[in-house]
């Protein structure tokens, strides 16, 4: 169960792409694929980076486990992980290796959910 986060419900979790510069460089595959970012609900966001950060420091890869826009599982690699306290409660936030054929690619979260409430939960 270490090796991945699944979300336990809530809707298709928001893929953004990213444009920050650093987070470019973690996409370096042969496969036609991009980075992309998602935010995430959870009642324990540290302990869920601390179990990213187990399996990256034994050399081993994490992966988000959800559920597609047609009710599919999907997995997603997880590339790096950060927990934000909010006043809501944890954010995590995600940066994943999203297929670029599989997703649909969201430009800015706020656009469409302004409040945050469309926010997945773990």
């Amino acid at each position: 169960m270490d090796d991945k986060i699944t979300i336990i419900e809530g809707p298709t979790p928001v893929f953004e792409p990213v444009q920050d510069g650093w987070a470019l460089g973690l996409n370096e595959t042969n496969s036609f694929s991009v980075t992309a970012l998602t935010r995430l609900r959870t009642f324990n966001g540290p302990a869920l980076v601390e179990r990213c950060y187990r399996r990256w420091n034994q050399k081993q890869s994490i992966c988000l486990h959800y559920r597609d826009e047609l009710g599919f599982e999907a997995k997603a690699p997880i590339l790096a992980a950060r927990s934000v306290n909010t006043d809501d409660g944890h954010v995590l936030l995600l940066w994943l290796h999203i297929e670029r054929d599989e997703n649909d690619l969201r430009e800015d979260l706020n656009e469409d959910d302004p409040d945050g409430s469309d926010l997945n939960f773990l």
